[in-house]
């Protein structure tokens, strides 16, 4: 007997193949069959009629960092409401194991280096987190049987590092002795199931004392040996992060990703390409890694996005703006003394004349103040501000929009919420993000779902993303969006029977309206452990998310089931060839 059977819908199964009516089986977890509606004869204890309504394989989220999140949310909110089924963790060197036994002080500094650098609330790590764990395996296992998506993680550079050397992580060199130790616990976390390594290099990532996280004080030399243990394991992958990612790689960041990549023999994803027709330049330079990558036995992927993420910002809180070649010196003043800082005119003249210089590289976009909008606001004075647009209250004061920005965000103490519009949303730019998501290297994630919470909201690019190719832009057709969601990153990552809808396969599914699935707008909610803040975004027209066969989520409320697995390389992910 069948567990469940899906009826009548149109079945979009991953390969790019046309979209055909189909009945879907499930038994045991696995699609048991695929037919031609009204043919199934066996039994079901569970029927639905999905006519009229798509159904495709579970979403693959390759970029998350849910590691701390699903011990408080099991669900993987708002990712899973959103048709993602698994998700990639352990990214960008930033994990929560390996821990030191003898050193307890190193689970505070990892909860604050995570606050800082991912911007996950330091109290919901606190308190939502049992932080009991010595060895990647033992984090792993506290995840067994709790999880209502399926988890695979990378070991974080940073760990390791840590691990091995103390304080001494940030700012020193590993002795020999303690590279090997280095090596044994990578080797130890790929044992237990770890994907691979995970490390960054970028100039943007520093720890809770603001210092640079110890990844970054890593020689080429040790990325290397590490970058070749990785490739010692079945299934295994490699991540990374270095300052070119924001903007464009310089020479010697290409060489070490080429080599690393080829080093372990393994795949190598960044993240993320940011594609923008009015810097043409970029695509082609990003694009090389991968282009010389081929050549040297390696292969590297660039993850980019496939929406305009919302993003907001505040000149009281760690945001982007802190970024800014010269700006943290200022916002990270204490606010009485910032706001006297910003009212100064030459403080800002030459704030702006670093944000608009070459330096500023990505972040150049952030400095239009005129294309900003209000959000929240918290003071008499600036009542009936929010959704006003800066350019035209600062032509309504006389001021420029920037001194206009800062005299609201002062009324506010700082606290103003503020949403820059995308400079990135002309036809020329949809256009050259079709073309560039045509290269074999390039593949649709980046969400960073489960940071930056009260920040950013990308864990919703699949329901926007399908919601503009059916009724939007129709930059690629259905059958290809769906692929690009499913079959193409479970292919990445080596994933063993996922990704696609076939006889065999682990049923992981999503059955949607067409005529609805969208993402609602993001807003902003308190339901993180100590009543912390995080952008939230509803699902519109997912009716069933079926996760190993069992149904996690019905029109956009959760079941309370966790079928989900905890995905080790190996068991659960094949080795993807670089050759």
């Amino acid at each position: 007997m069948l567990d469940h059977l899906i009826k009548g819908a149109t079945l979009v199964d991953g390969t790019g193949a046309p979209a055909r009516p189909a009945d879907v089986g499930i038994r045991g977890g696995r699609i048991a069959v695929i037919a031609d509606p009204g043919t199934v004869q066996e039994p079901a204890a569970g029927t639905e009629d999905a006519t009229g309504l798509v159904l495709t394989p579970g979403f693959v989220d390759p970029h998350t960092h849910y590691d701390a999140q699903l011990f408080w949310d099991p669900y993987a909110t708002p990712s899973m409401n959103h048709g993602v089924t698994t998700v990639a963790g352990g990214n960008c060197g930033f994990t929560l194991a390996p821990l030191h036994p003898d050193r307890p002080e190193d689970a505070d500094y990892t909860r604050r280096m995570m606050s800082k650098v991912e911007g996950m609330s330091l109290k919901a790590l606190e308190e939502g987190v049992s932080w009991g764990w010595e060895s990647f395996g033992d984090y792993l296992s506290a995840l067994d049987g709790r999880i209502a998506v399926n988890a695979g993680f990378m070991v974080g550079h940073c760990a390791l590092r840590r691990h091995v050397m103390g304080p001494d992580a940030v700012g020193g060199q590993p002795t020999p002795a303690q590279l090997d130790a280095m090596l044994a616990l990578l080797h130890d976390a790929m044992d237990a199931g770890a994907w691979g390594l995970s490390t960054t290099q970028s100039s943007t990532h520093s720890d809770g004392d603001g210092k640079p996280v110890a990844s970054r004080h890593a020689r080429p030399a040790e990325l290397l040996a590490l970058s070749a243990a990785v490739g010692e394991h079945e299934g295994t992958q490699l991540e990374a992060i270095v300052a070119g990612c924001l903007d464009q790689f310089a020479d010697d960041e290409i060489d070490l990703l080429v080599e690393m990549s080829a080093a372990a023999g393994r795949p190598l994803n960044w993240n993320v390409l940011t594609i923008d027709a009015a810097v043409p330049e970029r695509v082609p330079r990003q694009l090389v890694p991968s282009e010389r990558a081929r050549k040297a036995g390696g292969r590297i992927v660039a993850l980019t996005m496939p929406i305009l993420t919302p993003m907001n910002m505040s000149l009281g809180t760690f945001c982007a703006l802190n970024l800014i070649p010269g700006w943290g010196e200022i916002l990270g003043l204490p606010v009485p003394e910032r706001i006297e800082r910003l009212r100064d005119a030459g403080v800002r003249a030459e704030m702006l004349r670093r944000a608009d210089s070459k330096e500023a590289g990505i972040f150049r976009r952030l400095a239009n103040f005129g294309r900003y909008v209000i959000g929240d606001t918290y003071s008499p004075e600036n009542e009936g501000l929010s959704g006003r647009v800066v350019g035209d209250i600062a032509a309504e004061r006389g001021l420029d929009p920037f001194h206009c920005l800062v005299e609201i965000c002062a009324n506010d103490r700082l606290r103003t919420v503020l949403w820059p519009m995308p400079t990135d949303n002309d036809p020329a730019t949809w256009a050259l993000r079709r073309e560039t998501w045509e290269h074999e290297d390039v593949l649709l994630g980046g969400s960073d779902a489960g940071a930056h919470l009260d920040r950013m909201c990308g864990a919703p690019y699949t329901t926007r993303f399908l919601g503009d190719c059916l009724r939007g832009r129709k930059l690629v057709p259905l059958e290809r969006a769906v692929k690009m969601l499913t079959d193409d990153p479970a292919q990445l990552f080596g994933l063993r029977e996922r990704g696609r809808i076939e006889e065999g396969f682990h049923a992981d599914l999503v059955l949607f309206d067409p005529e609805r699935i969208e993402a609602g707008p993001a807003t902003l909610v308190h339901d993180l452990p100590g009543d912390s803040p995080r952008l939230d975004s509803k699902a519109i027209g997912i009716v069933s998310v079926r996760v190993n066969g069992i149904e996690t989520l019905r029109d956009d409320r959760v079941t309370g089931a966790v079928p989900g697995t905890v995905l080790r390389s190996g068991r659960d992910t094949r080795t993807v060839s670089t050759k």
